[in-house]
């Protein structure tokens, strides 16, 4: 049996520029998913590097807390059965060339570095990614 779960998703600079920020929601709400906390920030160097630090020794790490920083981001925790995997397929693959028709990065992605959203890989890592940005009197208790 499939159970509920929690995910981090953050909707990126390029696609909140875009206005694209309530399409992009009503997908994951079409596929199921509840937002069960939402913010809008702007991340700081500091926030963007500490997140992303799993990719500090890539060679596209400086590019990539670069744009993370470059406007505004949309966070949001996702609840639902199965919400990683949902969400991920939701999200669509990093490259939009790849990306499913349908799916967000295929409809709003420019390119495989500005490709609209994050979601958390693993429960372990949404569980960190969640922490990272909310504290839980900050989510929403679904009844």
């Amino acid at each position: 049996m499939s159970a509920n779960q929690r995910t981090l998703s953050i909707i990126k600079p390029d696609a909140v520029a875009c206005n694209e920020i309530g399409a992009i929601l009503s997908k994951f709400e079409e596929a199921g998913l509840v937002i069960v906390a939402c913010k809008m920030m702007h991340l700081t160097e500091k926030q963007a590097g500490e997140f992303y630090a799993v990719h500090k020794e890539r060679p596209f790490f400086g590019e990539l807390v670069e744009f993370m920083t470059s406007g505004p981001v949309l966070v949001q925790v996702l609840e639902g059965v199965d919400a990683i995997a949902k969400n991920r397929e939701v999200m669509g693959a990093t490259d939009p060339s790849k990306a499913e028709k349908g799916t967000i990065r295929n409809e709003f992605a420019k390119s495989v570095g500005e490709n609209a959203v994050h979601g958390s890989d693993a429960p372990d890592t949404a569980k960190t990614e969640i922490a990272f940005f909310f504290k839980e009197n900050e989510i929403c208790e679904r009844t």
